[in-house]
């Protein structure tokens, strides 16, 4: 009977292993398993390669990194090449319906999207809005800021235009998307990232003051706006961390 166990116990260890430690090709093949994912590639996957080669970038990409301006209701797709540090402008997407209010997501109901830094963590390929990106909201930061006990989630990029709180963007923008997303992750890119602002900065923060002078707001954005323009500057991602009291710490 011990053997029996000690047998079956391995075998579980090994299924475990392989499950957990199939290759990032696996991805795709595993995502290509729905209709609505399969269907994108059959539509999207052309002209996609064909908008990338114009734009001078390789199909498929090496990374990707999305920018949301709340207010501006854009969705940025920026692309980084195998061989080089930077991020390159792929395309913007519109963002088709909104709720809430410019400011953070602070808790459950407040039907706001969330402003900070983020990443994908999740895809939905059964999506009641066709299809999903899920990005990792509450994240540590918002943990600490936001009401205990009653943050809310399942904030994602999505299709179908209405949103309590998420990016709705098109079904068929977010078939590019999506896409996009699983060529990423299928490249080996395990997070990513998801920047979502009130505005543009490009005018610092007048146009937000003008807007709400709720000081601690206005320290929340200029917070956002060191990634930001760190970004901006450099066409690269700065290292982020979080401090005790919620604010955001960048390795510049």
């Amino acid at each position: 009977m011990n053997k029996i166990y000690y047998v079956l116990q391995i075998l579980f260890c090994l299924a475990y292993l392989f499950v957990h430690n199939t290759s990032a090709e696996d991805f795709r093949s595993k995502q290509n398993k729905y209709i609505r994912v399969r269907n994108a590639y059959r539509e999207k996957e052309t002209s996609v390669k064909q908008s990338l080669l114009q734009a001078g970038l390789p199909y498929p990409p090496k990374e990707i990194f999305i920018r949301i301006f709340k207010t501006e209701m854009i969705l940025e797709v920026w692309i980084r090449c195998q061989n080089s540090d930077t991020f390159q402008i792929f395309k913007d997407y519109k963002i088709c319906a909104s709720s809430g209010e410019i400011g953070p997501k602070r808790k459950q109901g407040d039907e706001q999207v969330p402003e900070g830094f983020y990443f994908v963590d999740g895809f939905n390929p059964n999506s009641n809005f066709h299809l999903s990106l899920r990005i990792n909201y509450p994240n540590e930061s918002d943990r600490i800021t936001g009401v205990k006990g009653s943050l809310g989630g399942n904030i994602c990029i999505h299709g179908n235009c209405v949103t309590i709180g998420c990016i709705p963007i098109t079904d068929d923008c977010i078939k590019e998307l999506y896409l996009l997303a699983v060529e990423a992750r299928t490249s080996g890119q395990k997070r990513i990232p998801v920047h979502i602002f009130p505005a543009r900065f490009k005018d610092g923060l007048q146009f937000l003051q003008n807007i709400n002078r709720n000081k601690r707001l206005i320290d929340f954005w200029m917070n956002l706006k060191t990634g930001y323009d760190y970004f901006e500057k450099h066409k690269a991602l700065p290292k982020i961390k979080v401090k005790k009291d919620g604010t955001y710490l960048f390795n510049l």
